[in-house]
């Protein structure tokens, strides 16, 4: 008898419950490391046990100490949310002109997610001097413009699907009425994709909440800067202080995961609606 039949499974279950405890254990596995770490003395993290056999706290408490981290976490979710703002409030209506009224044929759609291949690295001057000529180096708000703008082209990616799903008729009844573009954009293209701006808003900020080479050129202090540059803070000329900084990295995680678990019913479902064509 089989190991199915056994435990009263059908096989295909059975395959299904062992392929979901594999992929569950793939994406937990560097998690449960990474708490681990954050118990160990510096000696236990060198031995590279994945278990500490002498569990501290001083991690915890020294991490908190050496940098300010919810000043960091603070800075680091209102730039997250105000980029998101910036990105889903300028790609809605690029969008939509881009995809309903074919504004820049097949030229400009092409070069807006080409745009994103570049490395951010070869933008960093010109930003800078733009960001000091407008007095917003050094702040939340100029990161967090620089972040919406950027991630453009994911949400342009993301929202373009859902639109595409809108019948047109919708927007050609509107304009017979008398509708203005504006008007069918705000009030019948946005409430139908409504999903699919939560879905894109929440990548966006959680890939603006990610960035670390922005972040760390373009502002200076504890008052602008985010938490994974508050991270990079712990590793020294010649010591890494690896269960400090895995305890900031723990903490920075919290956030995401609680954003994903209130929001998962919206992201789930944007995305699997705009994966349909």
């Amino acid at each position: 008898m089989s190991a199915a039949a056994r435990i009263g499974l059908p096989r295909h279950r059975l395959a299904a419950w062992i392929g979901a405890a594999l992929v569950l254990t793939i994406f937990l596995l560097p998690i449960c490391y990474l708490l681990s770490v954050s118990f160990k003395g510096t000696d236990e993290v060198l031995s590279g046990r994945f278990l500490p056999l002498q569990p501290t706290l001083d991690n915890w408490r020294k991490a908190f100490e050496v940098v300010p981290l919810f000043a960091f976490l603070r800075n680091s979710v209102t730039v997250s949310v105000l980029s998101a703002v910036i990105t889903i409030g300028a790609a809605l209506p690029a969008t939509y002109a881009m995809v309903r009224l074919r504004v820049g044929g097949r030229f400009l759609p092409s070069f807006t997610l080409s745009s994103y291949v570049a490395p951010p690295v070869v933008a960093l001057v010109p930003l800078f001097l733009l960001l000091r000529a407008t007095g917003l180096i050094n702040s939340l708000v100029g990161l967090a413009l620089v972040y919406g703008l950027a991630n453009l082209p994911v949400a342009f990616w993301l929202l373009s699907g859902f639109i595409r799903r809108v019948p047109q008729e919708i927007d050609e009844a509107a304009w017979l009425d008398g509708a203005g573009h504006g008007t069918v954009l705000v009030r019948i293209i946005a409430p139908l994709v409504a999903p699919g701006l939560v879905a894109a808003g929440l990548i966006c900020a959680i890939l603006a909440y990610d960035e670390l080479l922005l972040a760390s050129v373009f502002t200076y202090d504890a008052g602008s800067r985010t938490l994974p540059v508050a991270i990079s803070l712990f590793q020294g000329d010649r010591l890494v202080n690896f269960g400090q900084m895995a305890a900031a990295s723990l903490t920075g995680i919290v956030p995401v995961y609680l954003a994903g678990l209130f929001m998962q019913k919206w992201l789930v479902g944007g995305l699997a609606a705009g994966g349909v064509r």
